[in-house]
């Protein structure tokens, strides 16, 4: 108990991002929905908004006593009024939503409800069915680096091993953040999953998990895929689409340009947090990883998510052609567009197919992010930057 309350303070003490996010949209729509895997910090960035606020009344919809004070909703809610009232894990009741409907539109304040989801909207269909005008939209992922970097115990080893889920990250050693790890995925995949409604047997979604985890920025096969686990495409595609809207895994589209170069048409793959990416290949360590294959693969996921979840407003892709010319992400808003190579090296060396590559997408700046405290040119417009700094440009 001692460490849990531990993890818990230091959690609080930490300050996300996404809360002057979530101030204004409370200005903006009756209700606010914040999306995110289940225990990246959704519950606790709700309890650090509490200490701005009169009162906020937070039920938890996976606990029975909170489930009973809605078996009259519309009573409850117009009881409460004058609260601002938080809903977790609300795609656990769906009919809720048609309910938030009426009593936002009987008496329309900006406010009033908060919804805490561990599904995307797409899988939460009722939301954007029920809601649409009514409610705002927020992502929260699990901690990102420049959340952390401040902070005296910030090591980036530490986070690049552990991830960021905070259980994971502000665990004790790296022990038992493997421990903690362990019990989630096996939760995500036994408890989390049929709770949406999928029946999907618990040994088949862990071996494709781990196979996406082989695969991390790889290109997605899902005849591949199929075959190794005696499934069809469709299916193989309906599982990987379930394992994004739940926020484990992220594909990335190529991006097409008008130029004759056969590019590669396929997404890239990759399991969003490193954490969850080692525990899958059973790496038990950050010197167990420095010898690993994947070692390059985590570094550039870690790099990619963080550059994603930072620069939200962002349309992002990779570049690919047939020959291997290749630019592992573009970030694109506009006719702006960045160019981002990651290499786990603090002295990166890059390929004459990457300097091909920036010939024909053309973007305005280019960034090789390393691990490295050093920035520094190494041509005009292609800079060395570690990924702390490079999350603190204003792009």
């Amino acid at each position: 108990m001692q460490i849990e309350n531990h993890i818990y303070n230091m959690h609080e003490f930490i300050q996300r991002e996404l809360l002057s996010h979530l101030k204004k949209y409370l200005t903006i729509f009756p209700a606010v929905a914040i999306l995110g895997p289940r225990q990246c910090g959704k519950s606790t960035l709700i309890k650090s908004l509490s200490q701005h606020l009169d009162e906020v009344l937070y039920l938890d919809m996976q606990k029975e006593s909170d489930l009973n004070k809605l078996l009259e909703p519309e009573l409850f809610f117009e009881s409460n009024s004058d609260k601002l009232i938080c809903l977790d894990e609300i795609q656990l009741v769906p009919k809720l939503f048609s309910v938030l409907r009426s009593i936002i539109d009987s008496n329309r304040i900006n406010g009033r409800f908060i919804l805490l989801g561990s599904a995307s909207q797409e899988l939460i269909q009722q939301t954007s069915e029920s809601l649409a005008g009514r409610i705002g939209m927020l992502h929260l992922s699990p901690f990102l680096i420049n959340e952390l970097d401040y902070l005296e115990r910030f090591k980036l080893q530490e986070f690049w091993y552990r991830g960021g889920f905070p259980n994971s990250y502000l665990a004790n050693n790296d022990e038992n953040s493997t421990i903690w790890i362990s019990n989630y995925i096996r939760t995500y995949i036994e408890r989390d999953i049929p709770q949406l409604g999928f029946q999907i047997p618990a040994l088949q979604l862990r071996r494709l998990l781990t196979m996406c985890a082989h695969n991390q920025g790889q290109q997605l096969n899902l005849s591949k895929l199929g075959e190794s686990l005696g499934l069809t495409h469709p299916t193989i595609r309906r599982y990987i689409d379930l394992l994004e809207q739940t926020f484990i895994v992220r594909t990335i589209p190529p991006y097409e340009v008008n130029v004759k170069k056969r590019l590669v048409k396929s997404p890239k793959v990759f399991v969003r947090d490193s954490g969850i990416l080692h525990q899958l290949l059973a790496i038990p360590n950050f010197n167990s990883l420095l010898g690993n294959p994947i070692f390059g693969s985590s570094w550039e996921g870690m790099v990619i998510e963080n550059s994603i979840v930072n620069n939200s407003s962002w349309d992002y892709f990779f570049y690919r052609t047939a020959t291997g010319d290749e630019i592992d992400l573009i970030l694109k808003k506009g006719n702006k567009v960045i160019a981002i190579e990651c290499k786990a090296s603090d002295a990166p060396r890059v390929t004459k197919g990457f300097f091909r590559s920036l010939e024909v997408v053309k973007p305005n700046k280019t960034y090789i992010i390393a691990p490295t405290n050093d920035t520094y040119q190494i041509q005009e417009n292609v800079t060395v930057i570690g990924l702390s700094n490079f999350l603190k440009l204003e792009l």
